[in-house]
């Protein structure tokens, strides 16, 4: 193919994995997301997300990123809690985990660019899918993490009704504008 094919091609075709793995994840039903399975477990650097505020310095930054949870119908944007109660907690909860996946997911096309392309354009393109996707998966951890460590303060840990605000939490529960910017 000529460069400027194969350009275009490589350009639709990211845009045709980000738009698949993104509707693959909207279709995911709560029962698949209300638990954190091995691939969306903590682990133990993270620290609660605390890791992602010392070396990412991820407060910064996040809030300049796009958002698109809602892109599809009947999809939740995540740049804001849904609600400062319990129900709105988990629910953002869960919309962190589906956002993750569809991130996680969008990596695992790049291996697909070696199909059509030279050995250095595949290494760049699968470079530019890590580069892109990585930032995402960091914030939806780190927001995730944090509302977990949330809801396991109050009173009745994760289970129980109403998200109060606490002192003990740096933060408390703050709306975000944009990005993935919300926080508990």
């Amino acid at each position: 193919m000529p460069v400027r094919v194969t350009v275009a091609v490589d350009i639709l075709a990211w845009g045709a994995c980000h738009t698949a793995t993104g509707y693959a994840a909207h279709r995911l039903t709560d029962r698949h997301l209300d638990h954190d399975g091995w691939l969306l477990r903590p682990r133990g650097f993270e620290d609660s997300g605390r890791w992602y505020r010392r070396r990412l310095r991820i407060n910064s930054w996040k809030g300049r990123v796009p958002e698109a949870g809602n892109l599809f119908h009947g999809g939740i944007s995540k740049s804001q809690l849904p609600a400062p109660t319990g129900d709105g907690v988990t629910l953002f909860i869960r919309e962190t985990r589906r956002a993750e996946l569809a991130h996680w997911w969008a990596l695992t096309c790049g291996p697909l660019f070696a199909l059509w392309n030279r050995p250095l354009a595949t290494v760049l393109l699968i470079s530019y899918g890590i580069m892109v996707n990585l930032p995402f998966i960091a914030i939806q951890r780190y927001n995730r993490f944090r509302c977990q460590a949330f809801t396991d303060r109050r009173p009745g840990g994760a289970g129980s009704g109403v998200v109060r605000r606490s002192s003990g939490l740096s933060g408390g529960i703050e709306p975000g504008a944009g990005g993935g910017d919300a926080n508990c």
